[in-house]
């Protein structure tokens, strides 16, 4: 398992973005808790392949209800990461597989790179 961090340096409702692995082999992702449940996605909007963050850790609207793309204002789901409008209706963010183990949020083997 890679951890990513502790299960209480994310608020509840909140997101905290991660940039994994160096050179050619680095990843963006981002990880959101909300109502006691914790959701990962690749740090890629499907419309244009920008990052969806609009300040550091800033990945869900001002409600803190719905995941927010900072380029072009997708808003998508946080329990799945559907796209529920904006330039890109019916796509959605790629998921990322986690688990939460001894309080920290760790990337599931398969789906992990080494930290940078």
């Amino acid at each position: 398992m890679t951890p990513l961090c502790r299960l209480d340096e994310i608020t509840d409702p909140g997101s905290r973005g991660f940039r994994l692995g160096a050179g050619a082999d680095w990843r963006a992702l981002f990880v959101v808790r909300q109502g006691g449940r914790i959701f990962a996605y690749e740090n890629s909007c499907p419309h244009t392949g920008s990052p969806l963050d609009w300040r550091p850790d800033g990945f869900l609207d001002l409600e803190k209800r719905h995941i927010l793309c900072a380029t072009h204002g997708a808003v998508f789901r946080i329990e799945d990461g559907y796209c529920l409008a904006g330039p890109c209706p019916g796509q959605g963010l790629k998921p990322v597989a986690i688990t939460i183990e001894s309080g920290f949020i760790c990337l599931i083997p398969g789906d992990a790179v080494t930290a940078a």
